[in-house]
């Protein structure tokens, strides 16, 4: 369980989080899914067995904070929306699946269960974005060596609907529990994959002129063998 303060139409908002998931290889064209599915081949991962998969996340990982800690320097992060369900209803917020590279050429659940898992503070009501979803665009910039360099660019239509993802992780129709996060799966990346010192995500929506956004700086801890 994982308490967080959530920014809603401008007020702050307690919300208990019990449920982490983290939705993997959501692509909603299959050429773009094996072009990730590619990328992360060739630094080591194994593709997947079936499309999408949901991995289950300690509720605890799920972080605000301006800096996250990490193990090394092999981690990285990507951006997503977020579903977030919550007592009244469906909310979106922008995240970064941050996930240890290294660890994940041997198992991709354990490297996603190493990194901190932020989030942003402000929710959009997913009742206002029904009738224009596929117009939101996930941008995500990182920051090595002190040059800021756009890192992910593209439309929520790369991904499964959220309808669509919600359907496939409870096997039938319905809403997500109260208290359910769900990282929602990523764009492909611009160069190559890698982290730095600092990482920056947003959520577009240009119909309504408003971005969601989170950043925050990565801290590399020692590893002592």
């Amino acid at each position: 369980m994982q308490q967080l303060n959530f920014i809603i139409d401008g007020k702050e908002r307690a919300a208990r989080i019990d449920n982490l998931i983290v939705a993997g290889w959501t692509g909603r064209d299959k050429a773009a899914l094996d072009h990730h599915i590619a990328e992360l081949a060739a630094i080591g991962v194994k593709p997947p067995r079936a499309t999408p998969c949901f991995y289950r996340m300690g509720a605890n990982l799920l972080t605000q904070d301006e800096t996250i800690e990490v193990i090394g320097t092999a981690s990285s992060g990507e951006v997503e929306f977020v579903l977030v369900a919550l007592p009244d209803g469906l909310y979106v917020a922008v995240g970064s699946d941050h996930t240890d590279r290294k660890v994940e050429a041997y198992g991709v659940t354990v490297s996603k269960q190493l990194c901190p898992k932020p989030v942003s503070r402000e929710l959009w009501r997913m009742s206002d974005l029904a009738d224009h979803w596929d117009e939101l665009m996930l941008r995500a910039w990182v920051t090595r060596g002190g040059k800021r360099e756009l890192y992910q660019e593209g439309l929520v239509t790369r991904m499964l609907a959220p309808d669509d993802l919600t359907r496939r992780y409870l096997g039938q129709a319905g809403a997500l529990p109260p208290g359910t996060l769900m990282y929602c799966g990523t764009q492909p990346v611009i160069g190559a994959i890698g982290g730095g010192e600092r990482f920056e995500v947003e959520l577009d929506d240009p119909r309504m002129k408003r971005k969601l956004r989170h950043a925050y700086a990565t801290r590399c801890l020692e590893i002592i063998d």
